[in-house]
């Protein structure tokens, strides 16, 4: 963001400009010098959100004895600060401060982490030295700016957790803006009305404040543009065949269902599930935003990255702690659930997960939010997501032909909760794929022609009843999923033979009424229903 001077980055220069400086400096080392009490602002992630945080700083040049105390619930890394601090300040080419020092961060009934106050206490001791110059003219006025970052022991930033929640922060404060580390300044800068500056050394945040340093704002992106030109790593014509389990995506993006999908190993489950983004509609700016927020209180932004213009697929491995999978920790963290928000979480080699994990799970899917709560504090993230899981008949990858196939079969899908399945509206048979669709060229359904059809399908639901068919209630289906009296029998019959339940025949009239939305029928006619019903495999085997 600025570029690198010599004279700016060892400080000298600096130290030579402020007269008031150096004579606050002459006093301080001569023990002249009375008691010197700072404050800087910075903020605290609680979940996904900051709140404020004053950085105190109490100096008392007259007690010989160095004694430095870091109170306000500080956790390891923030009690380190200060040694990063000292070596920070001194490797930049100031003067360190001598006698007690008191840090302190407010409020103090919660509990600061992490290295981001760093920077806001070395602020806060070089304005209690006299290296910056409190309130001078033409330089940034310190009061009016949220300061968050990591420092290297030569005086370099390095970047933080939660950036763009400071940036937010800064603004519902009604703050001129943030100074944060080079790297998270373009997620800083999708906030609009607040200036950001990105600085890289110790010495340039120096040299905003003393005025010495042109400010040099980052530029706020096009947020809009940059979602229409996003493009899915993984087109849907790159895989043959399996033109049956690609139509019950369609239907699953159009209506915003849960998926599963069943069949050999190699069948093509993982890439189908990692191309579902792409026909999914596409991110608001609303929601590219929510979910940045996220990845950016988690520290799952790549550098540099300013803005998650995809749907995310999370795809956790079977052996994740049900504290990975919903989030957790002393302080919490959001999870691969809310990591998933907007987006996918697939679940591949389902009935390996331990049963306890995949409870998990029944909640958020319900209520689209997972709290979690500590002694401490209570946090909710949020976790409306799309659950697409995958599944091998046995734990071999495929089935022994006769009756000990299917015993086989039917032990290795016992171990999946019943509960967990009625909450999965489709299931789908992947089976595996024919030489000669493999050697043909890859010409079968893309994601382009996929996502018109659940694109046109959806704006049918949002402008019929204000939501997906996924999220409509029992009552909602009485009055928006009409069915024709031979659709009406045709489901009591299979309801009857098959044994299904009550939540699979409110199941069986969403993915019905998705269909028709596909076909673009007001009523749910008899083949929406038989469709429907091949979509709950696992009724019929479980």
């Amino acid at each position: 963001m600025f570029p690198q001077n010599p004279s700016y980055t060892d400080g000298s220069a600096m130290r030579r400009s402020s007269a008031e400086g150096v004579r606050r400096r002459l006093a301080f080392c001569s023990g002249m010098l009375l008691p010197m009490l700072t404050r800087v602002q910075s903020s605290l992630l609680s979940g996904i959100d900051a709140l404020p945080c004053e950085v105190e700083v109490d100096l008392d040049p007259r007690d010989a004895a160095r004694r430095e105390v870091v109170v306000g619930l500080p956790d390891a890394a923030v009690k380190e600060s200060l040694e990063r601090v000292r070596s920070a300040i001194a490797n930049a080419g100031y003067e360190n401060p001598i006698g007690r020092l008191l840090v302190n961060l407010a409020p103090a009934d919660v509990r600061k982490e992490g290295p981001v106050y760093d920077l806001p206490i070395a602020v806060a001791l070089l304005l209690a030295t006299g290296a910056i110059r409190d309130g001078q003219a033409g330089g940034l006025d310190h009061r009016r700016y949220l300061f968050a970052g990591e420092l290297a022991l030569d005086g370099r930033l390095r970047p933080i957790k939660g950036a763009l929640a400071i940036a937010s922060l800064a603004r519902e404060r009604a703050m001129d803006g943030v100074i944060v580390p080079a790297d998270n300044a373009p997620e800083s800068a999708i906030v609009d009305g607040v200036e950001v500056l990105g600085v890289h050394t110790l010495s340039e945040v120096v040299g905003l404040l003393n005025g010495e340093l042109e400010p040099q704002p980052t530029p706020h992106p096009d947020i809009a543009g940059m979602l229409r030109t996003a493009e899915p790593e993984i087109d849907f014509s790159q895989i043959r065949g399996q033109e049956s389990v690609k139509r019950a995506i369609t239907i699953a993006a159009a209506g915003g269902h849960n998926l599963l999908m069943i069949g050999p190993a190699g069948s093509g489950k993982t890439m189908m599930a990692k191309a579902l983004p792409g026909v999914l509609p596409p991110l608001t700016t609303e929601e590219a935003i929510e979910i940045t927020r996220i990845y950016s209180a988690a520290g799952e932004l790549r550098g540099g990255q300013g803005l998650v213009t995809m749907r995310p697929v999370r795809t956790p491995h079977h052996t994740a702690s049900s504290a990975a999978i919903v989030g957790g920790g002393i302080v919490p963290r959001p999870g691969e659930i809310s990591l998933a928000h907007r987006g996918v979480l697939f679940l591949d080699e389902l009935a390996e997960f331990p049963r306890f994990v995949l409870e998990t799970l029944r909640q958020p899917m319900e209520d689209g939010v997972v709290t979690i709560a500590r002694a401490q504090q209570t946090v909710r993230f949020p976790a409306c997501f799309m659950l697409v899981c995958a599944l091998n008949p046995t734990p071999r990858g495929d089935v022994a032909p006769g009756e000990v196939g299917r015993r086989e079969m039917e032990r290795y899908l016992s171990k999946i909760s019943g509960p967990l399945v009625d909450r999965i509206d489709i299931h789908v048979e992947a089976p595996r794929v024919p030489v000669e669709h493999l050697q043909r060229a890859a010409n079968g359904t893309g994601t382009r022609e996929m996502r018109e059809r659940a694109l046109g399908a959806r704006e049918r639901q949002i402008a019929r009843q204000g939501c997906a068919n996924a999220a409509l209630t029992g009552k909602q289906l009485d009055e928006y999923a009409p069915m024709d009296d031979p659709a009406r029998t045709l489901l009591a019959g299979a309801m009857k033979e098959l044994g299904l339940s009550a939540r699979a025949y409110d199941k069986i009239r969403r993915i019905a009424r998705t269909i028709a939305d596909l076909a673009a029928c007001d009523t749910i006619q008899t083949e929406h229903i038989a469709e429907s019903v091949q979509y709950r495999l696992l009724d019929r085997r479980m």
